[in-house]
Formats: C-alpha cells, structure tokens, sequence
C-alpha cells in the first residue's frame, strides 16, 4: 500500500520563537516544532513527547549543536534528540518522530501520512 502525504498548516512565522521550540498539534499528535535561524533549514520537527517520562516537553528544551548536528536536550532528563532524525544521542534504541516541515510564506507546514490521519479519524 502506498502511503501519501499531506502538508498541513500548523502555525504562523509570527507563533516561531528564535532558538526556541514551540508545541503544536496534530493528527499524530503533538509536535515540536524549533525554529533556528542561524542554520539552513531553519525549522525542525520532532515529536513533543518526551519517550522517557511520557510528558509533552520537548518543545521546552534546550537546543544546542552536538558534532555538528542540531539537538534538543529534554527539559526532564536531559537526552539530547538529534532535530533530523528524532534519535536519542544517549540511547540507541531510542528515537521520537522526525517530521518534514517548511515555511511556505507566512505559514509553517508540517508534512503528515494521509493514512495516519485517516486512522486516527476513524
């Protein structure tokens, strides 16, 4: 089965904080969205759910550069998750969600499985 996408709108420029991540939701539920202007790409999506504690914070924590790779590190227990792929750089076997996003004038898009959506609204 092929899955397809959709790009959904999820906030505006105007709701981005530099180096700073704000929270918002979804149909895969809530997400992490930061924005860091100093880098291209300048957004990031990854989930908002802390896989550690199961808190909704990610979107509270730290950003920062680790090897060359921007990172968030859990307001809660500090894990670092690597922004493009959602992996935790402590633990291996560990990952959260990464998702595609981009500005496309003044409002963020996230892209998001149409098949996800329709499962979550059946």
């Amino acid at each position: 089965m092929k899955t397809t996408t959709q790009w959904n709108i999820v906030c505006t420029v105007d709701d981005l904080v530099p180096e700073s991540g704000i929270a918002v939701w979804t149909d895969d539920g809530p997400v992490a969205i930061f924005y860091l202007p100093h880098r291209l790409p300048a957004l990031f999506a990854i989930s908002h759910t802390d896989p550690f504690s199961g808190a909704n914070v990610l979107a509270r924590g730290i950003t920062g550069d680790l090897k060359g790779q921007p990172v968030v590190a859990s307001p809660l227990y500090k894990q670092h998750f690597n922004l493009v792929t959602g992996q935790c750089l402590e633990d291996d076997t560990v990952r959260v969600n990464s998702y595609r996003v981009l500005l496309d004038g003044n409002a963020v898009r996230l892209e998001v499985s149409k098949a996800r959506s329709m499962a979550k609204a059946a």
